[in-house]
């Protein structure tokens, strides 16, 4: 009997493996488009009208701190968003390069970073371990329903989707850009986000 529960755990595991794996190379939605200059009207994936979208006032909780915030909180900074779970190992990569981003561009006070974990059996508590594990030191916080509705409404599904590396740039006048998916460099990173500090 052990032998057969066993086998049953190992083919459940090759077989969540390999799902996990093929949605890290599932090509990108042609509804976020391929990272373009900040200037560029192609660049958007969604022009507030006739403001912010209304999930920008929806308060979300950093774990590591307590304190609750929204995204209308940055107005006139630029803030990069990623949708993120804390099984996923694409998350990992993909925070540990979003860290050395900041080094790269000097810790600019007005670049905020922000994780939003999108996996619905995942809290506070949890995501607040997380945090301190990997050494993580900026806004971390579990999407509400309203949020992770609004990101998958407004900018795609894909952005549910944790190991697609979804992420999206507010930039001063709230506007908001998406990313292409899949890992990005620091360096990468850093040449998307520059023009929007400049601004």
């Amino acid at each position: 009997m052990y032998t057969k529960i066993s086998l049953q755990t190992t083919l459940f595991a090759v077989m969540l493996t390999s799902f996990l794996l093929s949605a890290c190379n599932t090509p990108a939605s042609s509804a976020v488009p391929s990272v373009v200059p900040a200037n560029s009207a192609s660049a958007q994936v969604a022009t507030p009208t006739p403001g912010k979208p209304d999930w920008f006032g929806i308060a979300l909780t950093d774990v590591r701190t307590g304190k609750t915030f929204s995204i209308n909180d940055f107005a006139g900074k630029v803030v990069l968003i990623e949708t993120m779970a804390e099984w996923c190992p694409n998350c990992i990569f993909q925070q540990a390069e979003t860290r050395n981003l900041r080094k790269l561009l000097g810790n600019p006070e007005d670049l905020v970073l922000i994780s939003l974990d999108v996996d619905t059996h995942e809290d506070e508590a949890s995501l607040k371990k997380y945090t301190e594990e990997f050494g993580f030191d900026w806004r971390f916080a579990v999407a509400p329903l309203q949020v992770a509705r609004a990101l998958g409404n407004l900018y795609s599904a894909e952005y549910l989707n944790p190991p697609l590396n979804p992420m999206l740039i507010v930039d001063r006048k709230g506007n908001v850009y998406g990313l292409p998916y899949g890992p990005k460099s620091a360096d990468a990173l850093k040449t998307t986000v520059a023009p929007y500090l400049q601004q």
